[in-house]
């Protein structure tokens, strides 16, 4: 570690392949935490490559702690996180929208390092056990439609690094790999990211797989459709820029959508939006988000899409699978 170190001091890039060693290197604790802090502080400094995000993502893919899910066609919503604007959990609530209409979610999130609260801190806080064990997983998604993939319980790099990435507490490297790296492979995937260098990189990798996806740059800089302005959005079927209207919305102010300063407060807003009862602009922004990832398996409009999820959130829909879901994941304490 310490000559690659040097040679990254010095401004150069890593191949694929030194990246995926590095990686594995650290998953099996083989570096001491002042050098895996310095390894990440460098790619903070500088813009990461493709064959560097790629190194990485193979080496979490190759020693994560794989879930077979496939026999339900489930989709993931997930964003890299690291856009610094401490929104309330929105892909954590769209997903919840989304199993609500009977589309299988196999939810990828963790603890928030860049943020007040991840989509892990709301659903432990709300009671959600997390497991890594498959059938119980199965189990979860046969009868609630949804389960969670807490990233620490399947990839031994997430854990290794969690304490350094807190004490950061700013966006890593780690942000831009969190969605590509599920470890149930969904073949079905909306992915938000935080600027659109990485819509490119992600557009890139992704185009080399199977996968039938989504990924969305809100222009504002956020990681999801904020409805605050335009996003650019990059799909297997086309590219374009979306805008508050494409849904019959009306643009919002940031502030409309912001997280709070607790987990508790992350928490009231988010079971407000489930429940339908929080704020015109916190229901439209989730609606906006579950739209785009109904639209991944429906073939319909997002005007159509959106419509769809708001009448869930109205109805309570979204929070009743959040009920089933908590009971669920308590069946085997």
């Amino acid at each position: 570690m310490k000559d690659l170190l040097n040679r990254l001091i010095q401004h150069e890039t890593i191949d694929k392949d030194e990246a995926k060693s590095a990686l594995l290197k650290i998953s099996s604790q083989e570096i001491n935490p002042l050098q895996i802090a310095s390894f990440l502080t460098v790619f903070m400094m500088r813009k990461i490559t493709i064959e560097e995000l790629e190194g990485f993502k193979e080496a979490l893919l190759e020693t994560c702690h794989k879930i077979d899910l496939s026999a339900y066609d489930a989709m993931d919503l997930c964003g890299t996180g690291g856009d610094g604007k401490n929104t309330f959990n929105i892909s954590t609530a769209a997903s919840f929208v989304v199993a609500s209409l009977g589309i299988n979610v196999a939810k990828h999130g963790n603890y928030g390092v860049s943020s007040i609260s991840g989509s892990s801190n709301v659903l432990e806080s709300i009671g959600v056990k997390f497991t890594n064990d498959e059938k119980r997983l199965q189990n979860q998604m046969e009868r609630t439609g949804i389960c969670i993939l807490h990233a620490p319980l399947f990839h031994p790099a997430m854990k290794a690094v969690a304490s350094i990435r807190k004490s950061l507490a700013i966006k890593t490297f780690f942000n831009m790999l969190g969605p590509m790296v599920n470890p149930s492979q969904p073949k079905h995937q909306l992915v938000g990211v935080f600027d659109l260098e990485l819509l490119r990189l992600y557009h890139y990798l992704y185009q080399k797989t199977d996968k039938n996806y989504c990924i969305i740059n809100d222009l504002n800089g956020y990681d999801e459709i904020s409805l605050t302005g335009k996003s650019r959005l990059i799909s297997t079927s086309e590219d374009m820029y979306i805008n508050p209207q494409d849904f019959s919305a009306s643009q919002i102010k940031p502030q409309s959508i912001y997280g709070g300063k607790t987990v508790d407060e992350a928490v009231e807003i988010f079971i407000k939006v489930l429940k339908g009862k929080a704020d015109e602009a916190q229901l439209n922004v989730v609606s906006a988000n579950a739209a785009a990832a109904i639209k991944l398996k429906k073939d319909i409009s997002y005007k159509e899409a959106f419509d769809l999820a708001k009448n869930q959130l109205k109805r309570a829909k979204a929070y009743q699978v959040l009920m089933n879901l908590k009971e669920e994941t308590h069946a085997y304490s």
